[in-house]
């Protein structure tokens, strides 16, 4: 018997898991190593005994049968996105991330230990020089599938392959399982110690959709007037891609789309291009700092009081990487490689950006150089003022590992240097990881605090949208142990921008979109953006609810999705129907299946909302109130009381979930926040209860507009400021209502007194 802790391989051939079988017909050479030390007591490598040489490799662990798990999984070479299944057979090529329901529970999560459910995670980590993933095959058999992307690179060692971790609360075991990989490596840090940059915070403008590569310094203007004249300012900008100064080689296959770069060119000068100069004309560059890049973004700051500008670049420079042989660039040594990608990503969905690469090649930075180029493009960029960059393209390094040691080496030089020039840089740790889904990277992470969490935001392709929700969902069940992630920029105006806009609120992301002025609904933005510009974000990643985990939102045809998230003292929590498109394994690609899904009826409840009870008094009885966004009502819950919830297709609503609280005189009391915004219970920042004859809450709230509050008995008094303000009171729903206007400072904070 092979044993970790809390988990072993039995005589027979069994993988156990704190006494539940996960695996039988484990093969022989399976071997489990106990964790060292730290908090998981759960936790060991999964490895295997072999002599076997090779840059790829898959070894069988064991068949899966009978188990429900979801894992997430890169369906191509730069997303991943989201499968459920119970059998081995389920579980996609380029698997990275796995959770398997060991032992099902009551359905309330009762302190019974015998009743409580058990969850095992496996995450395949990186050793040496290798990268390990998941995958299945038609005998029902987990397999391994090692590689290192250099065929030079054929031996490893394989005795920490996969790190497994098992326990009753979903999020705490994966949470512990990465900070355990984190002290196991020692190559990345946990999300909970990266400095968040504060752009997260602001509402923002990205140029993408609203001009792709045709922007221009005249249209970044046109596009923030547009939003600053609703009343919706942005206080941070991206600049995207069609600023940079870059040309296709004479030989080169051009690609042509409407909505994309042409992925043949390559960077020619890190300077940008005429359309971003003073007065600027195609094939002649300025020398001269002040009327380049810097012209524009002073006056864009200046004009529209912006905190912060971001411009994209991908990892390699450009699409097709740096030009090789360009004067003002022959001191990065590029030389041109032809990307080759894993059997795993090319059995899953064929890529336009890909495939034109590997067609035109990619001009590679000198890995040894590779700090040298980042930091003469950053430090031009800070002192035109640009704050950050949008850094996409990243997993191209993995194609390139041959020759430079492997695609974990490779990587992990770029991210080594990337990261030490935003440092040098950039004074907020302002980067947004993009195109960025894979392991090489992840575990190669130590200051990068943003990762874009899936594919992109498609305003035309009508299958994408309910796709695009349920994908960050389940993808930041793994990618938000290591970052923020960020849910990408859409349009306010446009046929699901609310189901777009309600499951931001509840992101606990940066809000932000791609207008094309003039092009907007105020109306929506205003539930998302106060008028100072900043927004009310809370305060972890979004994830699927515990009882959503292994349900499939998107194809089973009767299973909702809810996302919860925390704020300082409520719970956030979305519910949408997502039924009806997913992507395809036989077709490889986004499809509808169901072009009119059925209205679902589904259960919410308080601890749907995961840690609700931290944010709670000591002693909470598990009452809660819960106040609906679109319904406008307020429902008192009580302690595991279920609550029905309707929607048809395309449908959501947004639920705040507020602990109530028993004061001393007996009144019941729940804080709401501003009920016109998403994140209602966002703005309110402190909260404390005074208990004497009468009963006194204080309150900081943030924002303006309508506070709402649950109040079992009519309060005698209210004060704004000291100020004592008219109040609205229903009997009948306990539902406490005032305005509070627009503060003349930035996120001012009101001092709110109820006295019950």
């Amino acid at each position: 018997m092979t044993v970790g802790a809390g988990i072993s391989v039995s005589d027979d051939g069994k993988l156990m898991v704190l006494g539940n079988c996960i695996l039988h017909d484990v093969p022989d050479n399976i071997v489990v190593t106990p964790a060292s030390g730290g908090a998981l007591a759960n936790g060991a490598f999964i490895g295997v005994v072999s002599d076997q040489i090779g840059s790829r490799r898959v070894f069988p662990v064991g068949k899966l049968e009978g188990l429900r798990f979801m894992c997430v999984f890169r369906f191509k070479m730069w997303w991943m996105t989201q499968r459920m299944g119970n059998c081995g057979q389920d579980i996609p090529f380029e698997t990275q991330f796995f959770i398997v329901e060991a032992r099902d529970g009551s359905p309330f999560g009762m302190v019974n230990e015998n009743d409580s459910a058990l969850y095992a995670v496996f995450l395949p980590i990186l050793e040496g020089d290798f990268r390990a993933v998941l995958q299945g095959n038609e005998r029902n058999e987990l397999e391994i599938c090692l590689e290192s992307g250099d065929p030079a690179v054929d031996e490893f060692e394989g005795s920490h392959l996969v790190f497994v971790a098992a326990g009753s609360d979903p999020f705490d075991v994966i949470t512990n399982a990465v900070k355990s990989i984190e002290r196991h490596l020692q190559t990345f840090s946990h999300r909970e110690r990266k400095k968040m940059p504060d752009m997260l915070n602001w509402f923002g403008w990205c140029t993408w959709d609203a001009f792709y590569t045709n922007v221009t310094s005249e249209s970044l203007k046109e596009g923030l007037e547009s939003l600053e004249k609703g009343g919706i300012p942005p206080k941070f900008v991206i600049i995207d891609d069609g600023w940079q100064s870059v040309g296709m080689d004479a030989n080169g296959t051009e690609f042509k789309a409407d909505n994309a770069a042409n992925f043949a060119n390559r960077l020619t000068h890190i300077k940008e291009n005429h359309k971003f100069q003073k007065d600027g004309k195609e094939g002649h560059r300025v020398e001269d700092p002040a009327l380049g890049l810097r012209h524009i973004v002073t006056e864009i700051k200046e004009k529209h009081a912006l905190k912060y500008a971001y411009v994209w670049h991908a990892i390699t420079g450009y699409w097709g990487g740096v030009r090789p042989g360009v004067t003002e660039m022959e001191h990065y040594e590029s030389k041109l490689a032809y990307p080759i990608s894993s059997p795993g990503v090319q059995s899953n969905e064929p890529d336009q950006a890909l495939n034109s690469i590997i067609k035109n090649g990619l001009g590679l930075v000198n890995p040894e150089k590779v700090f040298n180029f980042y930091d003469e493009l950053h430090s031009y960029l800070a002192s035109a003022g640009i704050d950050g960059v949008k850094v996409d393209v990243q997993n191209i390094l993995e194609t390139l590992g041959a020759g430079h040691g492997g695609r974990v080496k490779l990587a992990r030089k770029y991210h080594q240097a990337l990261e030490a020039s935003i440092a040098r840089n950039f004074c907020n740790n302002d980067i947004i990881s993009c195109m960025s889904h894979n392991t090489d990277g992840l575990y190669s992470a130590k200051r990068t605090a943003v990762i874009r969490a899936s594919d992109d935001f498609w305003p035309s392709d009508p299958a994408s949208h309910t796709i695009h929700i349920a994908s960050v969902a389940y993808n930041t069940v793994f990618l938000g142990e290591f970052m923020q992630p960020d849910w990408d920029m859409f349009h306010s105006l446009h046929p699901m921008a609310e189901y777009h806009g309600a499951a931001r609120a509840i992101g606990g992301c940066a809000i932000y979109v791609s207008d094309k002025p003039g092009q907007h609904d105020f109306t929506l933005l205003r539930k998302l953006v106060l008028p100072d510009g900043s927004i009310l974000r809370a305060k972890l990643p979004g994830r699927p609810t515990r009882d959503c985990l292994f349900t499939d939102p998107v194809r089973d045809g009767k299973s909702l999705l809810k996302i919860w998230n925390l704020n300082e003292f409520t719970g956030v929590m979305g519910i949408f129907n997502c039924q009806g498109a997913g992507w395809c394994r036989v077709g490889k690609k986004n499809m509808i299946h169901d072009l009119k899904p059925d209205t679902i009826t589904g259960y919410i409840r308080a601890r749907d909302v995961g840690y609700l009870p931290k944010v709670a008094d000591d002693g909470w009885n598990g009452d809660s109130v819960i106040y609906s966004h679109l319904g406008g009502e307020v429902i008192y819950l009580p302690n595991n009381a279920t609550m029905p919830v309707t929607l048809k297709a395309r449908e959501y609503e947004v639920f705040t979930v507020i602990p109530v609280k028993i004061l001393s005189n007996g009144s019941k009391f729940a804080p709401i926040g501003l009920i016109k915004m998403f994140n209602s219970g966002g703005a309110i920042k402190e909260l404390r209860y005074q208990s004497g004859r009468s009963a006194n809450i204080d309150m900081k709230v943030r924002g303006c507009g309508l506070f709402g509050a649950y109040s079992s008995t009519q309060p005698k008094r209210i004060t704004v400021d000291s100020e004592e303000m008219d109040f609205e009171y229903e009997d009948g729903s306990g539902l406490v209502t005032l305005s509070l206007r627009v503060p003349e400072e930035e996120l001012y904070l009101w001092s709110v007194t109820i006295e019950l």
